[in-house]
């Protein structure tokens, strides 16, 4: 049985079982940092196997996960500029 590390919640992809978005553990790996130091200093509340088990699934579903982060930045680009033409203070 294979054991699943990420689900689609919400429109958006989570660490299983957590309120961890698989965006934030992308984005630190993508940064450099290393799974060990992923646990250690930025969300200790997730074991090395749910880290190692989202790293994997985004690297083996990189193009999908890269458009979806990449529609997520352009939206909340879209709407801080609305916010900014709406109330510029």
């Amino acid at each position: 049985m294979e054991k699943q590390y990420v689900e689609i919640r919400d429109k958006g992809y989570w660490v299983a079982g957590t309120r961890v978005s698989l965006d934030s553990i992308v984005f630190v790996f993508l940064d450099g940092l290393s799974a060990e130091t992923i646990v250690a200093e930025c969300f200790p509340v997730l074991t090395l196997e749910q880290v190692y088990g989202a790293i994997t699934y985004y690297l083996a579903h990189r193009g999908e996960i890269d458009a979806y982060l990449q529609k997520a930045e352009a939206d909340f680009e879209s709407l801080q500029q609305a916010t900014w033409k709406s109330d510029p203070l």
